[in-house]
């Protein structure tokens, strides 16, 4: 273990990550909560993408009996139970992210639609859970559900728009980390990950990997991972997205994701990745999960990543 000063770990923190959208398909947005979709048999709509993870299920509730249930490479899936108008999927290890698997549903009552299809999406590290599925209008119940999520979810958006805010009002350079209470005695500690290494058959090539800690305020724990990233493909490589998931499968999501631009063809690039945690998070140890904005552009596992 060595300490860096902190303007080290700010130095990271503060790398911009300009970058060009490819033409691929894009990951989808994954709603917390219960997500409500509704289909109608007049007005076509776009294909529902669901979000999912191998081995969390997913359940989908009907307005109707559910007939039969048609699953693309079911044999891939742990579950994959009907019950009246509800149908439970969990998905096996077998299924990589970025994979996209359609579902078609049939309904027993013969009103139109008379089915419904459905594309699960293998995300990095987020899953729907509960998907309420209406072919007519919904009730003032399910509506007045609705809105309280939403405005559940507003709310914690704007605390934490609040907080960021607050933040970056604070002072540049070593006064911002003195004032917002990230320094105390011992500084920002820093260690280098010998025993990290990322998976057979991850599009880039991990070289050097260093885990920093600053224990701020309350207990709690800034964290930062400094990944450096080879590509031997042919195309430039652009993270998007990054999660840590831990032991029993709890995840850290929704890191900012920091690096100079996209990673060319035969170049190395560091990529630097942070978080707020507590003590107990802050003493896992965990497999960083980085990912492009595309589905199947690529992904790179770290396995074995832990905090000074």
């Amino acid at each position: 273990m060595f300490t860096l000063s902190s303007t080290a770990l700010l130095g990271l923190a503060l790398l911009a990550a300009p970058a060009e959208a490819t033409e691929r398909a894009p990951l989808p947005t994954c709603e917390t909560g219960t997500r409500y979709v509704e289909l109608t048999a007049d007005t076509p709509s776009k294909t529902p993408e669901v979000c999912i993870r191998p081995e969390l299920s997913l359940t989908l509730l009907f307005d109707a009996k559910i007939a039969s249930v048609e699953v693309e490479g079911r044999e891939r899936f742990r579950r994959v139970k009907v019950v009246d108008d509800t149908l439970v999927l969990v998905a096996s290890e077998a299924l990589h992210d970025g994979e996209r698997v359609p579902v078609t549903v049939y309904f027993e009552d013969g009103a139109a639609p008379t089915s419904a299809i459905f594309v699960l999406v293998v995300h990095p590290s987020q899953a729907e859970r509960q998907v309420e599925v209406s072919r007519r209008e919904r009730s003032v119940a399910s509506l007045r559900a609705g809105e309280r999520q939403a405005r559940a979810e507003a709310q914690q958006c704007r605390e934490e728009k609040a907080r960021l805010q607050a933040e970056c009002r604070g002072q540049d350079g070593l006064t911002g980390l003195i004032v917002n209470g990230w320094l105390g005695k011992t500084g920002v500690v820093a260690r280098e990950l010998e025993a990290a290494a990322s998976r057979p058959g991850d599009l880039l090539a991990v070289q050097k990997v260093i885990s920093y800690r600053a224990v701020g305020p309350q207990g709690r724990s800034r964290l930062a991972v400094e990944v450096e990233l080879f590509n031997p493909g042919a195309v430039a490589w652009m993270p998007s997205g990054a999660a840590l998931v831990g032991s029993k499968r709890e995840e850290l999501t929704g890191l900012p994701v920091w690096l100079l631009g996209p990673i060319p063809p035969g170049r190395s690039r560091r990529v630097v990745v942070e978080l707020d945690a507590t003590e107990s998070e802050a003493r896992g140890t965990y497999t960083l999960k980085l990912w492009a904005g595309e589905a199947g552009a690529g992904s790179v596992n770290l396995d074995g990543v832990t905090f000074p």
